[in-house]
């Protein structure tokens, strides 16, 4: 079962697994931003209703020629399951409605209409203390009490990892990896020979891949950055965490603080947030700064490019000073 926009197609695939009433009708589809990994529709009913489906496929949605692990979805709902009991961090995620495990397709909760935080990326943009404050309280909360001490079980979601990895540690450090960098600015072939000419880089790169490979202590949501970020009527949600998995805290807030160094976010936000983290959960701050360097690395050399707004001198400035940052300390 494939979905699409489609009312008819979407009103037979709700009645047939009883997940809407026979005198309920979806009377409006429309695509609920820009997804990047999966299909995902907010269906409104006659009953003034609505949801949102969501739909993982054995390929990224925007990139069909990147395959991907059918099975996301599953672990999307499983992170969801994970934190329910949690008021905190359930007060600020989507509800799992429904799931199709059969067809990888999840019934959630529909947040409103919102927008991500990719703006951000946008020149003289930039983020309140106060959602800076939210955002890495979120992180915090989630590692310090979701880890192997108090879980039962973990969730590895190796096959996502597998996808992940290929595309932070690994593509951007080669030199034919398919990918013409000048075609997304010139001279941004030029400056990638900075990274794939650096063997010692390549070296530290594929032993912190290592790291991010190995099962670990908390629960991270994997993929923390803007585009998980939703701006709504009722706070910040976050979503998207199919790439949910126990690792290193380092990776997730590296990750995260990667990306508001890229957006060109007030300086001091950066030490703001590792001390905000610092307070709830600790924190190998060298190693979350190697992770946040390769994440530059791998945003600004590789496939998974942002709307970034920066000059080909800024973005060289920022993959010298990641190599320096992961060689050099």
């Amino acid at each position: 079962m494939h979905l699409q926009k489609d009312t008819e197609l979407i009103n037979n695939f709700l009645k047939s697994n009883n997940w809407i009433s026979s005198d309920e009708e979806v009377t409006v589809l429309e695509v609920p931003g820009e997804g990047n990994m999966n299909f995902t529709l907010r269906c409104k009913l006659n009953s003034g209703k609505s949801f949102i489906l969501k739909q993982s496929r054995d390929f990224v949605e925007k990139y069909p020629q990147i395959a991907a692990p059918e099975q996301r979805v599953l672990e999307e709902a499983r992170f969801y399951d994970f934190i329910k009991d949690d008021a905190f961090l359930r007060d600020r995620t989507p509800s799992v409605l429904q799931l199709d495990r059969e067809s990888h397709i999840m019934m959630m909760e529909d947040l409103g209409e919102g927008s991500d935080y990719t703006a951000l990326y946008k020149k003289d943009v930039q983020l309140k203390e106060n959602e800076l404050e939210e955002l890495i309280a979120f992180i915090a909360h989630l590692h310090k009490n979701f880890n192997k001490q108090n879980c039962k079980e973990t969730i590895t979601n190796r096959e996502m990892r597998a996808l992940n990895h290929e595309h932070i540690f690994v593509l951007p450090f080669e030199k034919d990896n398919g990918l013409n960098l000048d075609d997304i600015m010139p001279g941004l072939a030029e400056v990638s020979n900075l990274a794939t000419n650096n063997s010692k880089l390549k070296e530290a790169v594929k032993s912190l891949g290592q790291q991010y490979l190995e099962d670990g202590a908390q629960l991270l949501h994997g993929d923390y950055f803007p585009g998980s970020w939703l701006k709504t009527a009722n706070g910040i949600k976050i979503i998207d965490p199919e790439f949910c998995f126990f690792g290193p805290a380092e990776f997730e807030l590296g990750v995260c603080l990667a990306h508001l160094y890229m957006a060109e976010q007030p300086k001091e936000f950066i030490q703001k947030a590792i001390n905000i983290y610092k307070k709830d959960a600790p924190l190998n701050d060298m190693l979350m700064m190697k992770f946040m360097a390769v994440e530059m690395l791998r945003r600004i050399l590789g496939v998974a490019q942002l709307p970034l707004q920066l000059s080909l001198n800024e973005r060289k400035a920022l993959v010298e000073r990641s190599i320096l940052i992961i060689t050099e300390y």
